[in-house]
């Protein structure tokens, strides 16, 4: 069993190698590599795509390495490879990202990622820090996690679904954002569970064991 994080350019993944690499040991996950590399990807039984930055550069990024987009593209589309995006690779995901200019998403998840714009105008922009979870369908990714348990969030865009049933997990920053995406063999969490501590190692577990 392989899991590939995907390698862009476009963040700091030691954090996130390290945090799957430890769960995978944990779960029996077999093994997790970061990688630029087409024909791994291709070959991978898991992907991972992390984000961090703007919506379009990283969609530039990732169209830009056009081997690496083709083969994910390929992997989840055709083979039904279990996917997860982390953070701005969530919201990637999307029909369309509002981010300085309009941005063509990947379209697996219907919807738009635009400003986060808080009821509250006390909160800042961006959502930075820990949030608790809402829980809003249950999921494998899931398993063992509760409302009410929290993760760490640092974004200024957030992913408006337009299918309720996509959006597995929210929290509250002067509204409902969305925190967890999932249809299919594809999920997306906005927050970044290697930062998340027991709950976010958890979740990255529960990928690891996923089945769909």
């Amino acid at each position: 069993m392989l899991t590939a994080i995907i390698d862009y350019e476009s963040g700091n993944l030691h954090s996130a190698e390290k945090a799957f690499q430890r769960m995978a040991a944990e779960v029996h996950g077999g093994e997790v590599v970061v990688t630029s590399d087409a024909d791994v990807v291709a070959k991978a039984d898991r992907l991972v795509l992390p984000g961090d930055g703007a919506f379009p550069a990283c969609a530039a990024e990732l169209r830009g390495h056009k081997g690496i987009y083709d083969a994910m593209v390929e992997a989840v589309e055709v083979k039904g490879r279990p996917f997860l995006g982390i953070c701005v690779g969530m919201q990637l995901m999307a029909s369309r990202g509002h981010e300085y200019e309009l941005t063509q998403g990947l379209g697996w998840i219907e919807g738009d990622v635009e400003k986060i714009a808080p009821s509250d105008v006390s909160l800042k922009v961006p959502h930075m820090g820990w949030n608790n979870l809402v829980i809003d369908h249950p999921h494998a990714l899931l398993d063992g996690i509760k409302s009410g348990d929290h993760t760490y969030f640092v974004h200024s865009y957030q992913f408006h679904v337009t299918k309720p049933e996509e959006r597995l997990a929210h929290v509250d920053y002067g509204g409902d954002v969305t925190a967890i995406i999932g249809r299919d063999t594809m999920v997306g969490m906005q927050f970044h569970p290697e930062k998340s501590q027991d709950i976010g190692l958890r979740m990255i577990g529960n990928f690891l064991k996923w089945a769909p």
